[in-house]
């Protein structure tokens, strides 16, 4: 499955590559067209996360009711999600797209020939078959950056073949080779460039998603408070402090997966791949910047 996505992404950034011949170019561009396609998958993400939000607290009031009668609980949580026309498993789908589109661009970026260029699996295998023959290494998981890093001693031994051309990829982008792979290039510091700001904007990415969720956590608890006589409100109870505590550490380690995931993958693929989601993470900060102020629930 990952493999026809990857397929398909390959036309898209084929036909981008062939209008500006820059390869990193060419990704930043097809990071915006992925992010405007996903758009509309986004509005609602942020429509369901506000309204999740404001049903908290009905939440709260089925689980402090029925607390010790799970069955009656799971039965009016479902009715409550049946009456909001809510989903429990809303936020499911966005996890698939994002599982969906990491795997499918990692084949893509690991690739480019095949996925990109379309060079038929037999070509590549006598190519790399010939560096083998010369003496030249070869890597078992990228043989095919390692195609594009020797395009020019493969089109001598390859003269009168045309598929050898699509081989001489313009991978440089403002200086850095985005063919390069950090695990593999240790001494270049060039390569820590665009991991370093990916990982940057991850921590600024999951600092206004934190800020969000503390500041519907505190309204939560405003909204909560009941009228007590002496100071005009009640304490929330301690028990159901503690679990909304809870959630919010759950979700904060939630927040922190992908990006740990991502930044890992990042170090043993080509710089292509931590282009995407550097450019992908910057478009979600100004993506969520302004629906949060113009998504309404």
């Amino acid at each position: 499955m990952f493999e026809f996505f990857a397929n398909l992404f390959g036309y898209l950034l084929q036909f981008l590559y062939g209008l500006i011949n820059n390869y990193g170019i060419a990704i930043i561009l097809f990071t915006v067209i992925i992010k405007i396609v996903l758009l509309p998958l986004s509005i609602k993400q942020q429509k369901t996360m506000k309204k999740s939000s404001e049903l908290q607290e009905k939440m709260k009031v089925i689980q402090f009711k029925y607390k010790n009668d799970p069955e009656k609980m799971n039965q009016e949580m479902m009715s409550l999600y049946k009456s909001e026309n809510m989903s429990p498993f809303s936020g499911c789908l966005t996890a698939i797209v994002q599982l969906l589109l990491l795997l499918s661009i990692f084949y893509l970026v690991r690739s480019p020939l095949t996925f990109m260029e379309k060079i038929p699996t037999e070509n590549i295998n006598h190519y790399v078959q010939q560096l083998q023959e010369s003496g030249k290494a070869v890597s078992q998981v990228y043989p095919e950056i390692d195609l594009i890093r020797e395009y020019q001693f493969l089109k001598e031994k390859n003269p009168e073949d045309a598929n050898v051309d699509k081989l001489n990829i313009q991978m440089n982008f403002l200086g850095l080779d985005l063919s390069k792979i950090p695990q593999q290039n240790m001494t270049d510091y060039t390569v820590y460039i665009i991991p370093a700001l990916y990982i940057l904007s991850s921590f600024i990415s999951i600092r206004m998603t934190t800020a969000m969720q503390m500041k519907n956590a505190n309204k939560q608890k405003e909204e909560k408070a009941t009228i007590d006589g002496t100071t005009g409100k009640e304490l929330i109870p301690q028990e159901e402090n503690n679990e909304m505590d809870a959630v919010m550490q759950t979700n904060k380690m939630m927040s922190w997966m992908m990006p740990i995931m991502s930044i890992s993958i990042a170090f043993i693929a080509p710089l292509g791949l931590a282009l995407y989601w550097l450019v992908s993470n910057i478009l979600m900060i100004i993506e969520r910047l302004i629906l949060n102020k113009v998504v309404k629930s």
